[in-house]
Order: C-alpha cells, then structure tokens, then sequence
C-alpha cells in the first residue's frame, strides 16, 4: 500500500492510480457477478462511503456496460448487508469509492481507486471552473519538451496559467498531490502515521521558485487574475511574471544571463476566437511573431486545429499526438533558430 500512497501523492501524470482486487475468467454478466460477490468489500472500506460502479470493456461479450455495472453494484450491497445488515449508498456524483470493472474478451478485473477525484486535480484550483487543459496534460507536454529549471519558460497565452502552476511545481519540486485528499484516506486500516510521514518529507524538500525564471501573458485580465491565485495557493505568485496583453505584442522574456528558453502555448482551436477564416490568417501572424521576436528560443505549440496550423509558415521538427480530452491534437516543435527562412510545414 506504501506503493499507492506515494504515488498518489508523487505523480504528475497518472489519472488514478487503481489497486486491482481480483481478476477471472468470465463468460457473462452474471459471471461479473459472482466475482464481485467474493470480494470482502467490508474489509476495505466502511458502510457508510458511498460508492459509484463504471465498466469499461474491449470486445467483451456483454450486451450492455451500464447493466454489468449495476450487477456490480448490487454484489457489493450484498455482501455489506450480509456482514453487518445494511448496503452502501450509490453517488454518482461525488462518490467516496470508485469500482473500476474492466472486460476484455475473456477476462473480468475490478479495481478500487486508491485516488478518488482525479489526480489532474491538484487541490489549487479554486472556483476558477476547469481549465481548457488538464493539470497532467500539461505536466506532460512539459516533460515531453523537455523543459527544465535550467531554462526561461513563457506562455503567451497562459489563461488561468495551467502550464506556468505545474511547470512551478516542478521547480520547486512540489509534489503535486499534497494539496487535496485521496479515498485510501478512508480504506480500513490506513495508516495515518505512514501518510503523514510521506508527506512531512515532500514538503521538506521544496525549494523556492527563481524569480523570473517562469512568465505568461494574456489578453483576459479576469482569467489571468485566476492564475495569480492559483499560484499564491502555491506560494510562488511573487517569482511569477505575469502581463495583460495581446500574445503577438509581447517579447521574448529574459531570465539572468539567458538567451534562448522554451515557449509552450495552448491556442484556440477555432470554437473560441470566431471564424474559422480569422484564425487561418492569425497562424501566420503567429509564425512571423515567433520568427521575430524568439531567435534563439524553441516553441511547442499544441493545437488540434490541425489544418489552420499549416499556414503557421514554419516547419516543425517533430510531431506528436495527443488528445486534449476528445480533441485530436498536435503537439509541435519549431526551432526557432536566428536568420532560418519560414517555409511550409509538411
């Protein structure tokens, strides 16, 4: 359980983190049934928690994912009300446990979510409604580039600063589960001395965030005032350079003696800045902005208008699929080296 503990606590990336509890052959629901009857759900949590059943399935043999759940749900309210004479309460909403049922083929496996909300939920986003881009897809897309302490990062469109509050708590190496809580809280038999220790010692190690070594801009001061508290939740608003402004009027960032850093941006898909044909000639804009102002500097662009972004007039060096949610998107590296000629991205 050390192992769940910590990387709740610990993991940038991950959804959730599952605890499997029993996998079997199975050839019907009513067999998905019978193996959640032989699970002791009384010896993992109490009566009391409410519960929430999903099933997801590969080519499984099962008329409908939504009946297998509620056959799920039903052997665990049995088995409670066979221990101690009462079942659990469903809430799909807000449940204090989630069964995960995953089907294949052939076999059946249920988890329990040592997590509870999930983890992209960090704990400092407070009423600022969700971001247009999950908490781990952004620490993901940092990592994927590359980006270290040891250079300049700017988000010229940092909304409510998704990219620029994980890329600081990078820095400050804060573990990113330390400002929420988890459902293992509420498994029989947690230890609390082991969890407090987890944490005593991941807050020991944070450092202080350099000054200036992070900055992000955007055109919405309401939005970007969201980012200043989230990063006060953080304790690192101060070392934050934040801007109202256009993207395309700003200018590379400096951060001490250095020249060059990474540039990470998150632009409209087209749903949210009008026409279509608006954003078609804003890409190149975008393309000449970049060429202009960021020699020196690599850019990573995530989009998942896939056609507009061939009219940025550069080429990227790499490129790598991703979905933002349902959306398929890219996610683009352009160099921008001093002098290079634009030309049209394959």
């Amino acid at each position: 359980m050390t192992l769940a503990l910590r990387a709740n606590l610990e993991s940038r990336f991950a959804s959730r983190i599952l605890l499997r509890l029993i996998h079997q052959p199975y050839r019907n629901e009513q067999d998905v049934f019978a193996i959640a009857s032989g699970i002791d759900w009384d010896a993992w949590f109490d009566v009391g928690c409410t519960i929430k059943v999903e099933t997801v399935a590969i080519r499984a043999p099962v008329k409908s994912l939504e009946f297998v759940s509620l056959k799920v749900k039903d052997a665990i309210c049995d088995v409670f009300r066979g221990a101690c004479g009462k079942r659990p309460s469903v809430n799909t909403q807000r449940p204090d446990m989630r069964i995960h049922v995953f089907l294949d083929e052939q076999t059946a496996t249920l988890y329990l979510d040592t997590s509870g909300e999930a983890l992209f939920k960090r704990g400092y986003r407070r009423g600022a409604g969700e971001a247009p881009l999950r908490e781990n897809l952004a620490a993901g897309i940092l990592k994927l580039a590359g980006w270290t302490p040891a250079l300049p990062l700017f988000d010229p469109m940092c909304g409510s600063g998704t990219f620029l509050t994980e890329a600081a708590m990078m820095a400050m190496d804060r573990a990113p589960g330390l400002g929420r809580d988890f459902a293992f809280e509420r498994f029989h038999g947690f230890d609390t001395a082991l969890w407090q220790s987890l944490r005593d010692a991941a807050l020991a190690r944070i450092r202080p965030l350099p000054e200036g070594l992070i900055s992000g801009r955007d055109e919405d001061a309401t939005v970007l005032e969201h980012t200043r508290k989230h990063l006060a939740a953080l304790g690192c608003a101060p070392q934050v350079a934040l801007a109202v402004g256009d993207a395309l009027d700003a200018s590379a960032p400096l951060a001490g003696d250095q020249h060059g850093g990474l540039l990470v941006m998150n632009p409209p898909y087209g749903e949210r800045m009008g026409e279509i044909e608006q954003l078609a000639a804003w890409y190149p804009q975008l393309g000449d902005w970049l060429k202009q102002r960021f020699a020196g500097w690599t850019a990573w662009i995530l989009t998942g208008d896939l056609k507009g972004i061939r009219s940025i007039g550069l080429a990227p060096s790499r490129k790598i699929p991703l979905f933002n949610g349902p959306i398929d998107c890219r996610l683009l590296r352009y160099e921008m080296v001093a002098g290079a000629r634009r030309r049209q991205p394959a």
